[in-house]
């Protein structure tokens, strides 16, 4: 199954599949992802978490009683926290956002859905999420999964990845096209 998808590849295509195949064979899919969801918005949020995460100066040791203080107080157990523990022993803890991307994919895939990353410069209103994913499910025939990204500094429009393609209809990617066409005309 992580061999067809470049995306769900490498180290963390093997941890996500292993993770996903357990999650389904306990019914849990749903549950495991929300708590990825949950954990990789924590990193996100907290430049110590990523740090710890990320760093490899932290032993197995260290990483592991402080990812187990955060699962805890964040509410993670079950499968989702034995699956964070085992990336921690096995001193892959830094794949992490690459492994719970690699998940998004296969849960997709599993539920007919398709996969799409939205970068807006500033929070989308439900109708304008509800548009977007009519829009996008237009496109693809399937239902969307839309992970949405705030920066302000694309000033205004989107863009979207969708698989393999991407579409950029920001007013910076505007703003600097125009700037390249003026410096070649000049």
């Amino acid at each position: 199954m992580a061999d067809d998808n470049p995306n769900v590849s490498g180290v963390a295509g093997r941890y996500a599949t292993a993770l996903f195949e357990l999650a389904r064979d306990e019914k849990s899919v749903d549950a495991v992802k929300a708590d990825l969801d949950k954990f990789d918005a924590m990193i996100a949020d907290s430049a110590d978490l990523a740090r710890l995460v990320r760093s490899p100066v932290f032993t197995a040791d260290a990483q592991g009683k402080a990812l187990t203080a955060v699962l805890d107080k964040a509410g993670i157990g079950g499968i989702s926290a034995k699956f964070l523990k085992v990336l921690t022993a096995n001193r892959r803890l830094f794949a992490v956002r690459d492994v719970i991307r690699a998940y998004r994919t296969l849960v997709a895939r599993f539920k007919g859905e398709a996969s799409a990353e939205v970068t807006v410069a500033e929070q989308l209103s439900d109708k304008n999420l509800e548009a977007l994913k009519s829009a996008l499910k237009s496109v693809t025939g399937k239902d969307v999964d839309l992970k949405v990204k705030v920066d302000p500094a694309i000033i205004g429009g989107l863009v979207v990845k969708l698989g393999s393609r991407m579409v950029d209809s920001s007013v910076r990617t505007k703003l600097n096209s125009i700037k390249n066409a003026m410096k070649e005309a000049g």
